[in-house]
């Protein structure tokens, strides 16, 4: 029950909640002196007075709602919205009486028009009011994003899940080619794809560096070059200036090599060349791979392992990152870019 009445309430006590509340009392502010039913109140020097008075009573409000949270936390969570959306109108009353007695030591007589019981509980029901809309609208908005990253973190978790265990089919039958043929190598391979798995399923969270993703594809390509030879030949151009501790979704690189292998050069008797281009532009890593495409249906295959990527990409990135293919003079590209801050 405590925790049910603590997630009832929103956090307060942040900066950008702050700002947020200050910004809605300040709109309050404005609307009501744009209104064509308010009374004159004496123009732009009005305006800022009232301002003035609003951002007090916003601090108060943000100040309130953000201890009210910790004392709130034993209380069920219909009394604790109530009371917290009543707490910051006792405060905000209190703040407008002195605001009252003010304006009458100072003889602006201002609100004396007004009176001191109507000014009081007008501004206590307003804060009500208000109090209540923020509490309810910044729950909502919590909960939304709180379900947001769960629904990313399990969809990026679900196709983590749904590339693994092919790399491991294919894994599998490569050291099974070799079990016979060559006993000593198979058994390095199947050290080698022990600790590439570790490397690949060791985090939790489904994140890798970029130092960890390149490691995980030259072990597969290494696991690969057993089966293949010669057929497998590789050209690595990598910039000297790559950030290689930025972090990015666990197995975005590996599936892209193992689609250029399986779909390009094993595809293919002569087998062929893989390039690589890796480099880090503007805050941004920019990979480009190429490999040759096998005569009749030459992009067959490729379309799943890229939707998967393109999906978690997407996930971790938003609209920031790309994945983009052609084809062009017998040769399947990918060009990948992914920025270094996933926020940016």
């Amino acid at each position: 029950m405590n925790a049910q009445a603590h997630s009832q309430l929103p956090d307060f006590c942040r900066l950008p909640r702050i700002a947020a509340v200050c910004g809605i009392m300040q709109l309050v502010v404005v609307l009501v002196f744009i209104s064509p039913t308010r009374a004159e109140f004496g123009g732009l020097g009005a305006f800022a007075i009232t301002s003035a008075f609003g951002q007090w009573l916003a601090l108060t409000a943000a100040v309130v709602l953000c201890q009210s949270r910790g004392l709130l936390q034993h209380v069920r969570p219909v009394p604790a919205f109530i009371l917290a959306s009543l707490l910051p109108a006792v405060f905000s009353a209190a703040a407008a009486w002195l605001m009252f007695i003010l304006d009458d030591t100072l003889g602006a007589r201002l609100l004396q028009p007004i009176g001191v019981l109507r000014f009081v509980l007008s501004i206590a029901l307003m804060m009500a009011i208000l109090s209540a809309v923020m509490l309810r609208y910044f729950y909502i908005r919590d909960q939304w994003r709180e379900q947001i990253r769960a629904n990313a973190k399990a969809s990026l978790q679900a196709l983590q899940a749904r590339i693994n265990p092919h790399f491991l089919f294919n894994s599998m039958n490569t050291i099974a080619a070799l079990v016979r043929r060559d006993p000593h190598t198979a058994e390095s391979a199947i050290e080698d794809l022990s600790d590439l798995f570790r490397a690949a399923l060791g985090d939790e969270n489904a994140e890798a560096t970029l130092a960890e993703e390149l490691q995980i594809a030259r072990q597969y390509l290494a696991i690969e070059q057993l089966r293949l030879g010669t057929r497998l030949r590789l050209d690595w151009q990598l910039a000297a200036d790559l950030p290689m501790q930025i972090r990015m979704p666990r197995l975005t690189l590996q599936p892209l090599f193992e689609n250029a292998v399986i779909h390009g050069i094993a595809a293919m008797a002569e087998g062929g060349e893989i390039e690589v281009v890796l480099k880090h532009v503007d805050g941004q890593l920019q990979l480009t791979m190429s490999n040759p495409l096998p005569p009749g249906n030459p992009t067959l295959g490729h379309g799943h392992a890229l939707d998967s990527i393109r999906r978690r990409l997407a996930l971790y990135y938003g609209a920031h990152a790309s994945l983009t293919e052609s084809t062009d003079n017998g040769r399947f590209s990918i060009q990948l870019g992914i920025p270094n801050d996933p926020a940016a």
